[in-house]
């Protein structure tokens, strides 16, 4: 950060550093010890403790904490902690675990930090302590590209329901929205499925040939839709979704009216499945953002199905929590912010199982809180 920043640095007397190493990248947060007043940031690449090397993930790491903490500073640091995507704080041997403590510890030294052992837990932990209060009981949901619940008792996981990856779970998540995108387009082009501006804007971010695409001024909204990243918009405003087209008990419309060839689109499905397949599975989660478009600009049947049974699909993965009535459910990913596509759904199905949402933005105030905890138990 900037140069004001670290000035203020240097008149603190003890620093703490508080990281959130996600699966797209990793921030680090310098902050007073006594106050938690942020002073420095730094970021770098993805801090998965599972699926990055240790020796990448110690480079990640050293590069965050290197770029928050100036060099006169980091005799001053008396605790890190932080949360990691695929580990967790409830068990010494667990892989991820052993993975970010050893790739933080070889980062620490390499960068000359000597603050004591690093307190490791996993970024869901951090981002449920970055509720107000740094609560230490409660529920924390997670949905963006994956999507996972936790039973967390005294800041720590103790039971998880999902985020078991996109072959066998991530109910509900970004990359569970883009495949139902690509699975509507493709029951569209065989014939199966009903009509949706689906179609369209999965070909045309997939590459498809402009001229084979669905066309006709019923499948699309003036000027196409439009593809903006979660949370950038509005929080979506449609009504009373169980009543539109395609919800429980209403018939879709017919797919008969479609104006689309049967040679366009056979040539649509020969160009989307190369496509679809060329790239990692999770990368459909891409797509999330156009289902969200689909129903908020176009009214789309199809897409509004679609963010119904992720909403449902997530309200299970709590449920199977046993939350009581009242109990705190912290929320943090793309899905779920303030503009998320599945708040408004979500805060309806939970609200009658007399339960809230407090949404956070990360886990990085999570993890300064943690380590500021940590050197109160220390001194």
């Amino acid at each position: 950060m900037g140069s004001e920043l670290n000035q203020e640095c240097r008149s603190a007397s003890t620093l703490v550093i508080g990281l959130d190493a996600g699966g797209t990248r990793t921030r680090a947060v310098l902050a007073d010890a006594a106050d938690g007043r942020p002073l420095g940031e730094g970021a770098a690449g993805p801090g998965n403790a599972l699926t990055v090397p240790v020796p990448q993930l110690t480079e990640h790491l050293a590069e965050a904490v290197g770029r928050a903490v100036p060099e006169p500073d980091r005799g001053r640091v008396v605790v890190v902690a932080g949360g990691f995507a695929g580990a967790t704080g409830a068990a010494e041997d667990e892989p991820g675990r052993r993975n970010a403590l050893a790739a933080l510890t070889a980062a620490l030294r390499l960068l000359g930090i000597d603050a004591g052992p690093p307190v490791i837990g996993s970024d869901i932990e951090a981002a449920f302590a970055s509720a107000p209060g740094t609560p230490a009981d409660g529920l924390a949901l997670v949905a963006g590209t994956g999507a996972v619940a936790l039973r967390i008792t005294g800041r720590r996981g103790v039971a998880t329901v999902d985020g078991d990856g996109w072959l066998l779970g991530d109910d509900g998540s970004g990359f569970w929205i883009g495949r139902a995108a690509v699975r509507a387009a493709l029951r569209m082009a065989d014939g199966r499925g009903a009509p949706t501006v689906l179609a369209g804007a999965v070909g045309r971010e997939l590459g498809v040939p402009e001229e084979v695409l669905p066309g006709g001024p019923s499948l699309a909204p003036a000027g196409g839709v439009v593809v903006r990243p979660l949370g950038e918009d509005a929080p979506y405003e449609a009504g009373d979704a169980a009543d539109a087209p395609g919800a429980a008990g209403h018939a879709l419309p017919p797919h008969d009216e479609t104006p689309w060839s049967r040679p366009d689109r056979e040539a649509y499905r020969r160009h989307l499945l190369p496509a679809v397949m060329a790239e990692p599975p999770i990368r459909l989660a891409r797509l999330a953002p156009l289902v969200a478009e689909g129903a908020r600009a176009a009214g789309d049947a199809v897409a509004l199905a679609i963010l119904d049974e992720a909403a449902d699909r997530l309200t299970e993965t709590v449920r199977a929590l046993e939350p009581g009535p009242g109990e705190r459910i912290v929320a943090t990913g793309g899905l779920l912010g303030p503009d998320g596509p599945l708040t408004p759904r979500l805060e309806t199905r939970l609200h009658a199982l007399g339960l809230t949402l407090d949404w956070v933005p990360d886990g990085c105030r999570g993890a300064v809180a943690l380590a500021r905890l940590a050197h109160e138990g220390r001194t």
